[in-house]
């Protein structure tokens, strides 16, 4: 079994910064793909960002210049620095990894249980 445990939301005033964790435990022989995605209030869950294994990054365009995702392989962890925050910045957080269990065996999406990031004055 494969969990995903994610740290860091809380309330922030615009302009400020946040920096989220996510890190992988259990069963697992590699970790691939590591993402970050958002959901607002009546909105879709949408993908802010996403990282390789070997580090490449993705960034929506609308967090371009004031996210960075970057990710510790050797801690299974992946973060997502934010900077510059706005109110509809606000949103739960989700973290997403797609994990091999075993060396032969198929990778599966797991995901985080969310942490809420509120940006308001």
């Amino acid at each position: 079994q494969v969990h995903l445990v994610e740290s860091g939301g809380g309330l922030v005033q615009p302009g400020g910064s946040l920096t989220l964790s996510c890190a992988a435990a259990g069963s697992i022989f590699r970790v691939n793909r590591m993402a970050w995605y958002r959901q607002a209030p009546g909105k879709q869950r949408d993908l802010v960002a996403d990282i390789t294994s070997g580090g490449d990054t993705n960034l929506a365009d609308s967090v371009k210049g004031r996210f960075t995702i970057s990710r510790d392989n050797a801690k299974k962890t992946v973060y997502l620095q934010m900077n510059s925050l706005k109110p509809e910045d606000t949103a739960l957080y989700y973290c997403a990894a797609g994990v091999q269990s075993r060396w032969n065996g198929p990778a599966f999406d797991y995901w985080g249980q969310g942490t809420q990031v509120t940006v308001s004055s």
